[in-house]
């Protein structure tokens, strides 16, 4: 049985459901609540280089911290959709240096430093629907992320994974396939809950 078509698409489409109701005033408070709070997570807040993703639309607000992070001088690393749906990367340069891509995405307008660019990353944001219990992430179904995480896993490369959502797509399970991987942590607007204890300073 193909668990992605009989539990993923419907938890899926439920939670981008949810999302379309909320206004824009609140995907605005609600991005200045996770930036505060993830900046809260430790690995986050002293990364050197993060790798992270410009929200759109209705998702969890990642703008300001984007912003942030690079006033904090911190290298902040952004991908860039390839046709494969694997991605490259590119570093932020601030707001005015994004540009319209495909799928309504938006993407650094500077050199692309290529797909093991990400193994660098000290934390790496994903973005997600959903995380259970375990912290198994409920991702959009595109792949472009399994491949990042299979990337990062091959190369012996550990850094801390970080999803963002609302308080609500913290749910009790999520389905899982083969190719998961658990987060090490969420970050919601009502704060920072931990599925790995942070290492030791």
């Amino acid at each position: 049985m193909n668990t992605d078509n009989s539990g993923k698409a419907p938890l899926r489409r439920e939670h981008l459901a949810a999302r379309r109701l909320l206004s824009a005033e609140e995907a605005g408070r609600t991005a200045r609540l996770l930036s505060a709070a993830a900046l809260r997570v430790p690995e986050l807040a002293e990364a050197r280089t993060v790798a992270a993703y410009v929200s759109v639309g209705r998702e969890p607000g990642t703008r300001v911290l984007l912003d942030a992070l690079r006033a904090r001088g911190v290298r902040v690393l952004l991908p860039v959709l390839l046709p494969d749906n694997d991605l490259d990367w590119a570093p932020y340069e601030g707001a005015d240096r994004l540009v319209p891509a495909g799928r309504g995405l938006l993407e650094p307008a500077g050199v692309r430093l290529g797909p093991a660019a990400v193994l660098d990353a000290d934390t790496v944001l994903l973005p997600g629907l959903a995380v259970d219990a375990d912290g198994m992430r409920l991702g959009r179904g595109g792949g472009s992320y399994d491949r990042v995480l299979a990337r990062l896993s091959a190369a012996g490369a550990h850094p801390v994974l970080v999803v963002l959502l609302y308080d609500d797509e913290v749910v009790a399970r999520v389905p899982q396939e083969p190719h998961d991987h658990p987060v090490d942590a969420v970050v919601t607007p009502s704060g920072v809950r931990r599925f790995t204890p942070p290492p030791n300073p």
